[in-house]
């Protein structure tokens, strides 16, 4: 029998834009779920046009709370898979002991941790700002096409928005770079996977390096792949398929892995 999958979003999607990977997996025989954050249930593009209006009182910690108390009550406990800030709440909870192993996309770091990218201290900046208050950010083609899609055209990007793009609450993102999180990054944990775009416009590659490089115990496997041409919406342009591979062989591989083995090639 086949391990469960945990699929978990990032900011300015829902569970919808892991359909596609929900079903490649099931098909290799693993029990997948996919949850929605709060007020992000729904189609994405009915939530674009009624934005809920506790929307933008959203904060990190009751995401992670309910992912938590999802994982806390299955047994066995399933494989993470996450986006975006989706990576830094599977990390958060692999931190926590929860988890079979997780496999980090584009992942936000943790404990503060930033990169002296242009592209990504504007996008932070633009999300995080003060001045904003609580107002929810409202998430354009235009921006989706710069910053999620920008290794695709403009009518797939188009495409993408309309079916997977959603609005967000600000805290989420302001609420990464504060205690809530934070991990412990000398424990021992369960095997993780870092997987990075290379034109990512939001979390650069080299950022992602860092995050996984930052693992410290020698008898726990983290692994990092960069995959050339991809940006922010790796996980749904051409060539998905890809990534989703990669993930399922590096499963494969590692959680039938001695322990302390700390390189993986592929």
């Amino acid at each position: 029998m086949k391990d469960s999958i945990l699929f978990i979003h990032g900011m300015f999607q829902n569970d919808k834009s892991w359909a596609k990977w929900i079903e490649y997996f099931e098909q290799l025989g693993y029990h997948c779920k996919a949850i929605p954050w709060p007020f992000h249930e729904g189609e994405p593009a009915d939530l674009r046009d009624n934005i809920p209006p506790q929307l933008g009182d959203l904060h990190l910690q009751p995401v992670i709370d309910q992912f938590a108390a999802y994982v806390e009550a299955q047994n066995p406990a399933p494989i993470l898979i996450g986006h975006s800030v989706g990576g830094l709440i599977v990390q958060v909870l692999i931190n926590r002991g929860l988890g079979k192993a997780g496999v980090c996309i584009d992942s936000v770091a943790p404990n503060r941790m930033l990169a002296f990218d242009w592209s990504f201290l504007r996008n932070a900046a633009s999300i995080t700002n003060p001045l904003k208050g609580d107002d929810p950010f409202m998430m354009t083609p235009e921006g989706f096409h710069q910053n999620f899609c920008n290794t695709m055209s403009e009518m797939e990007s188009d495409e993408a928005y309309a079916h997977t793009a959603t609005h967000d609450s600000r805290n989420i993102l302001r609420d990464c770079l504060t205690e809530v999180g934070e991990v412990d990054l000398d424990l021992v944990h369960a095997p993780l996977l870092f997987i990075a775009g290379e034109k990512d416009e939001i979390i650069p590659p080299e950022l992602n390096k860092k995050n996984a490089e930052a693992y410290t115990d020698q008898h726990s496997v983290v692994d990092f792949k960069e995959f050339p041409n991809r940006g922010h919406w790796i996980c749904g342009q051409s060539g998905w398929e890809e990534i989703a591979g990669y993930a399922y062989d590096w499963m494969q591989a590692r959680l039938m892995a001695p322990v302390g083995a700390k390189a993986l090639v592929m």
